[in-house]
């Protein structure tokens, strides 16, 4: 399956969907195609987004973002997503905010089955009062009040992994982050990968996803560049620095769009 053909059958309008990924292996080659396929009233759910999330919103692909930090890392503020808080530009943009233990318990949460998560967190923040996914509840052993965050169960997942053999298995590794709990999680699920091969070599700290949880593999080599991924590519630090100044203003942003449109995927 050819990746604009995966997000075609995977991504629809009005979804809520997860592109996972924590520092590394972010898949940028699949936000992009989704960006190209013109895909709107997006709700986002990123534990970290940076450039791909800053990318979709100015495209216009996104009503809502779910979150627990934003930026440009290492380098600064995300513009678009700051332009469409600000302006409504070139869509108004709604946001939830949780804490990273939030996110990463409403995601095993959504794994598990279950409606919601437990933790001890929030205390001394306001972040209860804005947002309506978080809640307490009471211990029934120990009477301790404790928060709750309402599970997330996004209609699509996408991640970029190393790699799949020709049965669907995904081979992950690295810094993995939330991406298992978040494909395990959701209702559909497209992972890119760096390479497809016959056989999964045992790899140290590697796990895998097996074919039954993935609807789509998509051999896309490069598909988290400007990320990087463990094992095959560095980050390219001199593209995020790049892209504060592109984003920040709006006809440099319109240019890079008209451009990313213009490629093949």
């Amino acid at each position: 399956m050819s990746l604009p053909q995966a997000v075609s059958e995977l991504v629809r309008d009005g979804d809520t969907v997860a592109l996972e990924g924590f520092t590394h292996l972010i898949p940028f080659a699949a936000g992009h195609e989704i960006i190209r396929q013109g895909r709107r009233d997006l709700t986002l759910v990123r534990m970290t987004p940076d450039l791909v999330y800053d990318q979709l919103i100015g495209a216009g692909c996104a009503k809502k973002l779910v979150f627990s930090w934003g930026g440009n890392p290492g380098v600064g503020s995300l513009h678009r997503m700051r332009d469409a808080l600000a302006t409504g530009w070139p869509v108004p943009l709604a946001l939830e905010e949780h804490s990273h233990a939030g996110m990463a318990n409403r995601y095993v949460a959504g794994a598990s089955g279950l409606p919601f998560a437990v933790l001890r967190g929030y205390a001394g923040t306001d972040l209860p009062l804005h947002t309506d996914t978080i809640s307490t509840v009471v211990c029934p052993f120990t009477g301790e009040r404790l928060a709750a965050v309402k599970a997330i169960n996004p209609d699509v997942t996408v991640i970029h992994a190393q790699r799949a053999d020709r049965a669907g298995n995904v081979q992950i590794w690295g810094i993995v982050g939330v991406q298992k709990e978040a494909v395990l999680a959701a209702r559909r699920s497209l992972v890119t990968v760096e390479e497809i091969v016959d056989e999964l070599a045992p790899t140290p700290g590697a796990i895998v996803l097996p074919h039954w949880v993935v609807d789509a593999v998509v051999e896309v080599p490069r598909g988290a560049a400007p990320s990087y991924a463990d094992g095959y590519y560095d980050r390219d630090n001199a593209a995020y620095r790049a892209w504060d100044k592109i984003s920040r203003d709006r006809p440099a942003f319109q240019q890079w769009l008209a451009e990313l449109r213009e490629e093949a995927a």
